[in-house]
């Protein structure tokens, strides 16, 4: 069996990238931090208990910004993989926490690197890059296009992919960064954009809202399915050789456009609802990110993806059925951040 340690193991890419590692037979070790409440929410179904403790899927305390930590870690459990997905991955919050976010998003990268090389072990190490990255550069983007970060955020992501590429060609490591694009679905957090949208119509449909507050409806995404985006994660690492690619369905939407299909899925017309509030505005812009993603589509075998039309109507239609789950507990989303990142 193979051993495959994931950090972010509790958020919405960390969950799906568990379940594939697991179903291919594989021991997980996942990185969560320290809480006073469980936040295992997305992983509970893979475990016996809220921790882990047992079966395939091992969770251990820990942090980022620890570097003896993550040393001490990846020392005991000799993991064959370890996926970097672990970030402060809010890009409205990065310019409030741009210190934090470099300290988390940035240099915590370069702590799991240092571990592997002083292991001196044969480990294959993912970065999670992101296509914020491109920032203002003309759509669409590909490894050769410039990058140009906008944000805190941006810039730590864009210093965790060159410190990649610098450890793979200083030390041969198999180290090599994923540069996804948007990728959404039900398990995406309640303050990012898509899912904030997704609960509202929900929650308008039933009648316990009648407003939706949102900033810039102009923005273009190249939004795709989070399932979708972890194989070519596992993919990725499964190579003869350590290769950078960009994942994405190469077509874009806008805002608005997303949102007005995720309200036809309810019958809605978003026209009537939505309303424009300018604390979502971010200080800096990104106005179109799209995938030029051929190359990667053709090695990795990644051609049949879930595009924006049916990424919608599947998120729309699973938090409707949350709102008759007598288990879920549902809170209002006016006073939820808008995001717009991965």
């Amino acid at each position: 069996m193979k051993i495959a340690l994931i950090t972010g193991i509790t958020g919405q890419d960390g969950s799906y990238l568990a379940e594939l590692l697991l179903s291919k037979r594989y021991v997980v070790h996942g990185l969560i931090r320290r809480s006073s409440t469980f936040n295992t929410s997305r992983i509970d179904h893979l475990s016996k208990d809220p921790y882990g403790s047992s079966g395939k899927l091992i969770l251990h305390y820990g942090d980022m910004t620890d570097g003896s930590r993550l040393e001490s870690l990846i020392s005991e459990i000799a993991p064959d993989e370890i996926y970097n997905l672990a970030a402060q991955s809010h890009v409205r919050v990065s310019f409030d926490e741009p210190v934090f976010t470099g300290d988390v998003t940035g240099l915590g990268t370069t702590k799991i690197l240092e571990a592997i090389r002083r292991a001196k072990k044969n480990v294959k190490f993912y970065q999670a890059s992101s296509s914020e990255m491109f920032g203002d550069a003309t759509a669409p983007q590909s490894l050769d296009t410039p990058f140009s970060p906008r944000s805190p955020y941006a810039a730590a992501k864009l210093y965790s992919h060159w410190v990649t590429k610098n450890y793979r060609e200083a030390y041969d490591m198999f180290a090599v960064s994923g540069v996804l694009f948007n990728h959404e679905s039900p398990r995406r957090g309640e303050t990012f954009l898509t899912r904030k949208v997704s609960r509202a119509v929900a929650r308008i449909s039933a009648g316990l809202e009648n407003e939706l507050f949102l900033g810039n409806l102009e923005a273009k995404r190249d939004w795709g399915y989070a399932p979708d985006y972890v194989v070519s994660m596992w993919r990725m690492l499964q190579q003869d050789r350590p290769v950078d690619h960009v994942i994405g369905t190469g077509e874009s939407s806008s805002v608005s456009g997303f949102v007005e299909t995720c309200f036809s899925h309810a019958g809605l017309n978003h026209l009537d609802y939505v309303k424009f509030d300018p604390r979502y505005l971010r200080p800096t812009e990104v106005a179109n990110l799209q995938a030029n993603n051929e190359e990667s589509a053709w090695i990795l075998e990644m051609n049949d993806l879930v595009r924006v039309g049916l990424l919608s109507q599947i998120m729309v239609e699973e938090d409707i059925k949350k709102l008759h789950d007598p288990n879920h507990v549902d809170k209002p989303v006016g006073n939820l951040w808008q995001e717009e990142t991965e």
